[in-house]
């Protein structure tokens, strides 16, 4: 049944690919980071409230695109496919934010450091967006003391946030299912 299913998947491009890692990850963002913003600055683990705005949201979108590009190695590192669709994401996005590609890539390179930092030495990506999260928008300032003094967010509130963050990562495990890529 395996060999029919994967005779029948839609036929799509590498570009296409990288439309619709863009795409969905612009639009996610700009729809869905004002509902983040609000759980984060309701979440019941802070003493004080965060009050990230709305508007706020380059940080977090330069974290969604960081990790996605991370999470493309692992369903399209066959024949370079990674490295030519993380190529197309990074012109799309450079034209979007009107930013040189080799700044762009700097950017990203520097949360994928910082990704490595604050999740050492896991190497789960999903994890390390949560807490690059935290460490972006100075949530340790609004915990309690014990948390706040570990510098290190409370486990209860990063469970919240990973299950937040989960929602901005595509589910590239569905998308190869459906469809079956071409140069």
């Amino acid at each position: 049944m395996e060999l029919l299913t994967a005779l029948f998947k839609k036929k799509i491009s590498e570009d296409k690919v990288a439309n619709i890692f863009v795409n969905t990850i612009l639009k996610s963002v700009e729809r869905g980071f004002p509902e983040v913003a609000a759980i984060i600055n309701n979440d019941t683990e802070f003493v004080t409230r965060p009050q990230i705005s709305e508007e706020d949201s380059d940080k977090f979108l330069f974290i969604v695109i960081a990790g996605n590009l991370r999470f493309l190695g692992k369903y399209f590192g066959e024949e370079n496919r990674e490295e030519r669709i993380s190529e197309m994401v990074y012109e799309k996005l450079s034209k979007v934010f009107e930013m040189p590609v080799a700044r762009l890539k700097y950017i990203v390179e520097d949360h994928h450091a910082f990704f490595t930092k604050v999740n050492y030495p896991s190497k789960n990506t999903h994890y390390a967006m949560s807490k690059a999260v935290f460490f972006k928008y100075n949530l340790n300032y609004h915990q309690k003391e014990y948390f706040k003094n570990m510098n290190t967010p409370n486990p209860i509130f990063l469970k919240h946030l990973d299950e937040v963050v989960f929602q901005f990562i595509i589910d590239w495990e569905l998308f190869s299912e459906k469809f079956k890529i071409t140069e």
